[in-house]
């Protein structure tokens, strides 16, 4: 598939130190659907002199070379050796999330962050939806074993503790969790002087849930002709986001830019790439207690390529049709300015879909019905990998 084709696609969708112990508790809080940048402070405001054309709408000069993921810093090659390592040490795991028996039930835990869309957050000044994120990441792979998230565990470090701040981040987290029908169960937050930049902060956060052991969705029973069904992103999500934050530096565009090409919709840059990652959980748990799914793949780093193949079966793959679904204008933009190549992209982002459904031919029809927007993507096949037409 050449570098024209996905751009096309795209176009024609089908469709520490002295940490501080701190205790649980379930606030109220309120949902955000999106994220708006301070319009009247220089606060985000980003420019950086590159080679493009005075527009800033993405063209770029012809000895500029494709960006890739690793250029960017990030190597999924080397995590993925070190997990095969990991696993000599600890068999077993390589899923979504991690399951613990306990009776009938098995309780399922994961552990992520949000990655370098912290940058972002830094430069924007948006704290209030990075929590949103960071719950997201831990409760989407472990609903992928059909798993109701009970509790939620976040760590933030600093070097220097900004009380206003902080607050800020930990109610995105509570409006995560809310979200995710779980509760703030606790945390840490560790002061660590010298550590990070002045003003800087990183998050990461454990999610723990249960499902009953007859019920937990594990992919041993998909078979070939199996249907793929994706679930739509909000855009980037928190993965991707050191390679996204290069092609910003090479557009030569401001956070607070139009995105252009954005379908007639007025949105900045920063906030298309701010947009908090969805939480799926109860949309997902509403469509498997109606049955006919048999596993789920949380699309983060890795993309399609490397995450879709986790739930199947050995000698069984997937053929993913490309321009199936509506790809966001934000990854149009990446891909041309950037010159990212096809399979670059399928590795790396989401490129709109969030979270895909491997169920039975009869439920599909019924699934897509009662999910919409959702999108028919693809289906299982012989021989191992992700195959596109």
């Amino acid at each position: 598939m050449g570098a024209g084709r996905l751009l096309h696609l795209v176009r024609t969708p089908a469709t520490s130190p002295a940490p501080a112990a701190r205790p649980g508790g379930h606030p109220q809080p309120q949902t955000h659907n999106y994220v708006r940048l301070p319009r009247t402070t220089s606060a985000g405001m980003r420019r950086v002199a590159v080679s493009c054309s005075g527009s800033g709408s993405g063209s770029s000069s012809a000895d500029e070379e494709g960006m890739t993921y690793k250029g960017a810093g990030v190597d999924i090659d080397a995590g993925t050796e070190l997990v095969r390592r990991i696993r000599k040490m600890a068999p077993g795991i390589g899923g979504f999330g991690g399951l613990f028996p306990h009776g009938d039930e098995y309780l399922v835990a994961g552990t992520d962050g949000v990655g370098t869309k912290l940058k972002l957050a830094f430069e924007t000044g948006i704290h209030d939806t990075i929590g949103i994120d960071l719950v997201a990441m831990s409760v989407n792979d472990i609903v992928t074993s059909g798993a109701k998230p009970l509790f939620f565990l976040d760590y933030f470090a600093t070097s220097r503790l900004d009380v206003d701040l902080a607050e800020k981040v930990i109610k995105g987290i509570v409006d995560g969790c809310q979200l995710s029908n779980c509760i703030l169960l606790g945390g840490e937050t560790a002061e660590m002087p010298d550590f990070y930049q002045e003003g800087e902060y990183d998050l990461s956060g454990f999610a723990v849930g249960a499902v009953k052991k007859d019920k937990v969705i594990d992919g041993k029973n998909i078979v070939e002709g199996d249907v793929l069904i994706g679930l739509p992103s909000s855009g980037v999500h928190s993965n991707g986001f050191s390679l996204a934050r290069r092609v910003l530096e090479r557009s030569g565009l401001s956070l607070t830019d139009p995105l252009p090409r954005n379908d007639g919709v007025t949105t900045t840059v920063g906030e298309a790439l701010m947009a908090p990652t969805v939480i799926y959980v109860k949309q997902v748990l509403e469509i498997i207690s109606k049955g006919g799914v048999k596993g789920l793949a949380h699309i983060t780093g890795g993309g399609f390529t490397d995450n879709i193949p986790r739930v199947f079966p050995k000698g069984l793959g997937a053929k993913i049709v490309t321009g199936s679904w509506e790809v966001p204008p934000v990854f149009k933009w990446l891909q041309q300015v950037g010159k990212i190549e096809d399979a670059e992209m399928l590795r790396t982002f989401n490129l709109g879909v969030g979270m895909v459904l491997v169920v039975s031919k009869d439920a599909a029809d019924r699934i897509l019905e009662e999910s919409s927007p959702a999108y028919r993507i693809g289906e299982v096949i012989q021989g191992e990998g992700v195959h596109y037409a």
